[in-house]
């Protein structure tokens, strides 16, 4: 059963992914705002597609295969835009790069290892990257500007975003290491 809530939820992240790029690329209070508060939503989606699968036994191929394909394209292109449009403050560029760099390095890794039967679980530790780099990103999407906006310019929303980029960069590259260390196991055995 591919037509279900949960893979419809899962689709739904793909399909906000060009209205949060251009949002961003607008970058007026407004624009920061609404695409913040999309962001949100699309994090809730990511939150319930897998939980209601489990729950109402709805586990597809499709949705396997499309849950994190999601997250990466959500996440990548937004790092992307954000840097194209200078909207990573503090060095926020270094981080976006240590990012993208090991998603591209893990999914590279992922598809080796599914040629020769060997699966590459998902760590504890990766959810709390995901996690903090999807908190990350809703701040750095909400900037200063929605502050602004909503009377609470005194709180430094982008700093914050910043600084939970770094962190989650940190964190990318401790499970990025766990990963390549997998990945080397494997091959030496072979």
């Amino acid at each position: 059963m591919y037509i279900n809530l949960p893979n419809c939820l899962t689709l739904s992240r793909i399909i906000v992914i060009p209205i949060l790029a251009v949002l961003v690329m607008i970058h007026c209070p407004l624009t920061d705002f609404l695409a913040c508060i999309l962001f949100i939503f699309a994090g809730i989606t990511d939150y319930l597609d897998g939980k209601l699968a489990r729950a109402w036994q709805q586990l597809s191929d499709l949705g396997r295969m499309m849950d994190p394909i999601a997250d990466k394209l959500l996440v990548g292109v937004l790092l992307i835009v954000m840097a194209g449009y200078d909207r990573l403050p503090y060095g926020g560029l270094i981080p976006a790069m240590i990012i993208l760099a090991r998603e591209i390095l893990v999914s590279g890794l992922r598809e080796f290892l599914a040629s020769s039967q060997i699966g590459l679980p998902v760590t504890q530790l990766s959810k709390w990257k995901t996690t903090l780099q999807m908190i990350a990103l809703g701040f750095l999407l909400a900037g200063d500007t929605s502050a602004n906006m909503l009377g609470i310019s005194w709180f430094p929303v982008s700093m914050i975003g910043a600084v939970l980029l770094w962190i989650s960069a940190i964190l990318t590259m401790i499970t990025g290491w766990e990963y390549i260390q997998t990945g080397l196991r494997f091959v030496s055995k072979s």
